[in-house]
């Protein structure tokens, strides 16, 4: 299939026409957040339709779409939904990820602040599919403002018989909970949001067991993004073919691209899988007047970084992953040449030190040490063979953590170094950030940064 980008080199496409809002259709209308609202966009036609098949067929539906997870590694949600035993006697879960912690990551909150009936029309939908009659929905619980909203969607979802005992006449029974989290990042882990779920500190699980045969409550359970589920109803409403026609081959469908930092237009962008940075700046204005672009995440700070010459990398699974990066998330970060990457990577493993549950002793010990030299190197205290023990102890770190947190803190340091050694060595060597706005010509009066282009 040709990608996005060769078909808009092609038919000369205007970037505005790749939108492809869905899930943000009416985001801008008043009171989107009301079951009026959704109603009168086809709310919960997706559900009804769902309801006239059966639960196997609905699966294979799902599965055949193409529709992969939202929330980070992009598994196939119908595949997921597909491993949970059935005909075991025990009761079955689904659990909502909405603890959206990832650095740069902005998606799910604001698509529950302003249509949450997307994600509770889903939520019912793969109930149906897993045979499950719980369903929880895990929030951080510092968005207070979305957890008052979202009890109000699932009030009216009640009231209006889409929750609730006999749904539709269809016999099925569902009751929904939402839960607010107490602010930890490393709840965002699957296992770790299940440990939390239950009243226990927030840890990961060694696995096996998967959550599939002993999620929650030792019960099989599936976790799923908050943007996952939501797409699940437009999927059944206007047909998986529908779905596949965006996006590209392995990555089909649409999705929600988190566009911040030195940007002109920073937001949310709902766009096919596979459309490029470039694409995605021409249409939010580009790098802020007078400068251009140094780094940028393609999946939040715990992808490897790219640079600028990976501004028409097609944002899909594939391509990022052949880039040497992850989709991630898809928090797009961008950083001009004012930015300092040994002072933006020194923040970030900060935070992931900060973040470590200390389960593990790589994790808890290696993001501990990078800081140190970090910031060592970032005053100018450090030594060049410094460079080297970075590079060791996120290897120590990466691959080895009970959970994704270490490959995470890893990722900044590996890719970092891989595109700006020197910028590290130039800390070094002249005892301190050529950034520091006492000591740098880039701070000055502007006039090199003026010297730069919108990317």
């Amino acid at each position: 299939m040709m990608t996005l980008a060769a078909e808009i080199d092609k038919n000369g496409t205007s970037p505005e026409k790749l939108l492809s809002p869905v899930l943000s259709a009416f985001w801008d209308e008043p009171e989107s957040w009301t079951l009026e609202t959704y109603r009168r966009h086809e709310g919960y036609e997706g559900l009804r339709k769902a309801l006239a098949m059966s639960p196997d067929d609905l699966i294979a539906y799902v599965k055949d779409s193409g529709l992969r997870g939202r929330g980070g590694a992009g598994f196939p949600t119908g595949m997921k939904w597909q491993f949970i035993p059935q005909g075991d006697g025990k009761p079955h879960y689904l659990v909502v990820n909405a603890d959206e912690s990832e650095p740069g990551t902005c998606k799910d909150i604001p698509l529950l602040f302003a249509n949450p009936h997307s994600l509770i029309e889903g939520i019912v939908i793969a109930c149906y599919a897993i045979r499950s009659s719980h369903a929880f929905i895990y929030l951080r619980g510092e968005v207070v403002p979305v957890l008052r909203r979202l009890h109000e969607a699932v009030r009216e979802a009640y009231e209006a018989g889409y929750l609730g005992t006999n749904i539709m006449g269809s016999g099925l029974d569902l009751e929904l909970t939402v839960h607010a989290g107490a602010g930890a990042y490393i709840c965002g882990e699957e296992t770790a949001l299940l440990d939390s779920l239950e009243g226990r500190r927030g840890q990961p699980r060694l696995r096996p067991p998967f959550p599939a045969v002993a999620g929650l409550y030792a019960c099989p359970t599936v976790v799923n993004n908050v943007e996952s589920i939501a797409s699940v109803p437009a999927i059944l409403n206007k047909g998986k073919d529908w779905f596949k026609s965006m996006g590209s081959e392995k990555s089909p469908g649409f999705t929600l691209y988190s566009l911040s930092g030195h940007v002109q237009g920073p937001g949310q962008y709902e766009a096919p899988l596979g459309i490029t940075l470039r694409q995605l700046l021409d249409m939010s204005g580009g790098m802020r007047p007078g400068h251009r672009l140094k780094f940028w995440t393609p999946g939040g700070s715990s992808t490897p970084m790219f640079t600028e010459e990976h501004l028409d990398v097609p944002l899909d699974y594939e391509g990022v992953g052949a880039a040497g990066s992850m989709l991630g998330t898809k928090a797009l970060q961008c950083f001009d040449e004012t930015t300092c990457v040994v002072r933006a990577v020194t923040r970030w493993t900060e935070f992931y030190a900060h973040e470590s549950c200390g389960k593990c002793t790589p994790c808890r010990e290696g993001t501990y040490w990078l800081v140190q030299l970090l910031r060592d190197i970032e005053a100018g205290k450090g030594q060049l063979s410094d460079l080297d023990k970075l590079n060791d102890i996120a290897d120590n770190i990466n691959g080895k953590s009970f959970c994704a947190l270490g490959d995470g803190a890893a990722s900044p340091i590996f890719s970092s170094l891989k595109y700006f050694r020197d910028e590290y060595e130039q800390h070094i060597t002249g005892k301190g950030c050529p950034f520091d706005p006492a000591r740098s010509t880039v701070w000055a009066d502007d006039k090199n940064a003026s010297q730069g282009v919108n990317a």
